[in-house]
């Protein structure tokens, strides 16, 4: 169960679906350090872009020495730790499922997540994945260095970073939301490349929940 700050959830239904308030409630997935957190939880703070439009209402990890519990446990923000090790896949993904309506969640985001979901989660939440490479490029863990590992090879002149839907065990393909090329610089290295494709995953990130929340209000 959640621990740590307030919990203000809406009523779920039978279905356990919330009713959506004028602000979107997001419930945010981590694995590790958590810096793609920490530019949602900035850009949901007075005077950020998505100030009065969403809230983050809770974070899972899967990790309970991920630094980006403390990260939300620094922004007064609810925490829950599911370690997954000799766990059930789909008795797993169904607690979590539960975890997330429990919170009213409007939109679950996978920020440096670090296991596939299944449908005993999916087919509950709207959710949305950020990977650190272009559609269809690089799926899986280790998309960075592998990025830069075929640059060095001379098989690609640059990386990227997208946003998208998960509908299904697809891994980082799902139906595209925003997605930017990151060039890759001649006297590059692993660290300056990185450097920019998290400064790149930070702002594509907070535009693309943007971008959401903005399509579901239109057609409400």
């Amino acid at each position: 169960m959640a621990e740590g700050g307030e919990s203000d959830a809406p009523a779920v239904g039978d279905a356990g679906v919330s009713t959506r308030s004028s602000i979107a409630r997001l419930v945010v997935l981590v694995s590790g350090n958590g810096s793609n957190l920490q530019a949602v939880l900035d850009a949901c703070a007075p005077g950020g872009p998505l100030d009065g439009r969403a809230n983050v209402v809770l974070v899972i990890s899967n990790a309970s020495e991920a630094y980006a519990l403390n990260r939300a446990a620094e922004a007064g923000v609810a925490t829950a730790v599911y370690p997954h090790q000799g766990r059930d896949r789909s008795e797993y993904d169904a607690e979590l499922a539960y975890e997330a309506r429990l919170a009213g969640a409007d939109l679950v985001i996978l920020a440096g997540w670090n296991r596939i979901l299944t449908d005993p989660f999916l087919a509950h939440h709207r959710v949305i994945n950020l990977h650190p490479a272009k559609p269809g490029a690089f799926a899986g863990l280790g998309a960075i260095e592998r990025s830069f590992e075929a640059w060095e090879r001379g098989e690609v002149t640059s990386g990227g970073v997208m946003v998208h839907f998960v509908p299904d065990e697809g891994v980082d393909s799902g139906p595209v939301i925003a997605w930017q090329e990151v060039p890759f610089h001649d006297d590059d290295t692993l660290v300056d490349f990185e450097q920019r494709i998290h400064a790149m995953e930070h702002r594509l990130l907070v535009e693309s929940i943007g971008s959401v929340l903005e399509e579901e209000t239109r057609y409400e």
